[in-house]
């Protein structure tokens, strides 16, 4: 896609959410559990603040672009209020999620799948 850096904040993290999600729900998918215990494991994933956590393991490992435009998402305001959540948390899954749609949308498959693989790798969540 052309210019993915001129879409919004608001853009990329609405497909983030969806790639976020996919790259969770696949490696579960290895997990061979039923479908319900299966959902309830990507939620402890994909929650805000798990999204928060996963941030802290990729920061030392982004690039100056890839930070920039986590920060737009972080810092782009939504009139939501998170439930499970801080606010803090919410901005920072939002940036995540842009960091993610950004990736995907700029065919940049490689490196997405790479910053996924250290958050797996350095999570609790999975059992």
């Amino acid at each position: 896609m052309e210019n993915v850096k001129l879409l919004s904040p608001s853009v990329l993290s609405f497909v983030g959410d969806g790639v976020y999600g996919l790259c969770v729900r696949t490696k579960l998918a290895l997990v061979n559990r039923p479908s319900g215990e299966l959902h309830k494991l990507s939620v402890e994933y994909v929650k805000a603040s798990a999204q928060a956590k996963a941030y802290s393991v990729i920061e030392p490992y982004l690039t100056g672009e890839e930070t920039d435009i986590f920060k737009r998402g972080r810092n782009f305001h939504t009139a939501r209020s998170p439930k499970s959540a801080t606010n803090h948390e919410y901005h920072i899954a939002t940036g995540v999620e842009a960091l993610f749609g950004f990736l995907y949308l700029d065919a940049r498959q490689d490196r997405l799948t790479e910053l996924f693989e250290i958050i797996w790798n350095n999570t609790d969540e999975k059992e």
